[in-house]
């Protein structure tokens, strides 16, 4: 067990393979520290492994909003509040990782294409100790955020694609309506 984890992503809808990454970090560590990846437009750069990534239409949620549905998640899943924190955190700019990336921490990563490689190498290249919970093939991966706002977007059943904390945040949000408008792509 390591006394400090770190684990980030994007987090555009948190959905249940999210909630069961974060609680798989959570188990190897006292304290888990999520970054929250994409925080803000200025800091979504695009990424030559995954250019869809910085793609606003797949940006929909602030970093409030994220944070929000972190913190939900986690706490209705039985996760103490004080043995995790949410912050903004600029992967696409790794000369900024150093500012908010404790040293002390060990990252937690899953790699199933190039840009989990691409995490890895660039975490190590800055002298961070890095843990792979699991890599697998593409195919693998499971649920996708494109999935989940498809499906509040085209007004299908999304509730049993995430955490019901998160099912209440969509609609309290009113996403559907949201992620329905002009600028909401796929």
């Amino acid at each position: 067990m390591h006394p400090l984890g770190f684990i980030h992503g994007r987090f555009q809808v948190l959905h249940n393979d999210h909630l069961r990454y974060l609680l798989a970090g959570k188990a190897l560590c006292g304290h888990l520290i999520i970054g929250v990846t994409n925080p803000d437009p200025a800091s979504t750069l695009r990424e030559a492994t995954d250019p869809a990534r910085s793609d606003a239409a797949n940006n929909p949620l602030t970093y409030a909003e994220r944070e929000a549905m972190i913190r939900a998640a986690l706490i209705e899943a039985g996760v103490p509040e004080d043995e995790f924190q949410v912050i903004p955190f600029p992967i696409c700019q790794p000369e900024r990782i150093r500012e908010l990336a404790p040293p002390e921490a060990v990252y937690y990563l899953t790699i199933y294409d190039d840009w989990g490689k691409e995490k890895k190498r660039r975490f190590e290249s800055l002298g961070l100790a890095t843990h792979v919970m699991w890599e697998r093939p593409p195919e693998q991966k499971g649920l996708a955020g494109k999935d989940v706002r498809a499906a509040i977007r085209e007004g299908r059943d999304y509730r049993s694609m995430v955490p019901p904390a998160v099912a209440r945040l969509a609609e309290e949000w009113n996403l559907q309506e949201r992620l329905s408008g002009p600028s909401s792509g796929s």
